[in-house]
């Protein structure tokens, strides 16, 4: 199964309700293997994602607060399989950045 390094969201502001960022696309599976959050306010702000639907049993993050002009840097590994979505928001309106990148993998 062939991988490509592709950037699956952004860079572009949160919102501050849960949206889907992206769905994986049907024949493939991707691997998300770095989150970079910046927070480029005076403020903290709190960011939550999901893998699936934002439920408390679905979140990786769940109101991670980022510092004033501070980032996180997520390296991971979670694999994602197809129609499967990622959503995210944060606790202020189009303040914070994200982006999302890793692997698509195109099946059969």
């Amino acid at each position: 199964m062939p991988r490509i390094a592709f950037r699956f969201h952004g860079p572009a502001q949160v919102s501050n309700a849960a949206a889907t960022k992206f769905t994986v696309a049907s024949n493939e599976k991707w691997i998300v293997r770095h989150i970079h959050v910046y927070n480029p306010s005076g403020s903290p702000v709190t960011f939550t994602a999901s893998i699936g639907a934002d439920a408390a049993s679905t979140r990786i993050f769940d109101a991670l607060s980022i510092g004033a002009q501070e980032y996180v840097d997520h390296f991971c590994y979670y694999t994602m399989e197809e129609t499967e979505i990622f959503q995210a928001f944060a606790g202020t309106n189009n303040i914070l950045v994200l982006v999302i990148d890793g692997d698509k993998c195109v099946l059969g």
